[in-house]
């Protein structure tokens, strides 16, 4: 697995995304092999691959 820098949270939303766009009908960036055919295993794969083009919007407070 490849670690991209994103905390468990930001990959736990970036995956969600993506399986929900995948269910929804979006196209795979990967083709499948037959035997992952579920959204999550798919973008689980894209995201190992480094292949999903969603970025965590990060909002640094300044606690002044």
């Amino acid at each position: 697995m490849v670690h991209h820098g994103y905390t468990r949270f930001e990959r736990a939303r970036i995956l969600g995304a993506r399986a929900l766009q995948i269910s929804m009908g979006a196209p795979a960036f990967l083709q499948p092999d037959g035997s992952t055919m579920d959204p999550l295993s798919i973008a689980l794969d894209e995201y190992d691959r480094g292949l999903i083009p969603i970025t965590p919007r990060r909002v640094l407070h300044d606690n002044h």
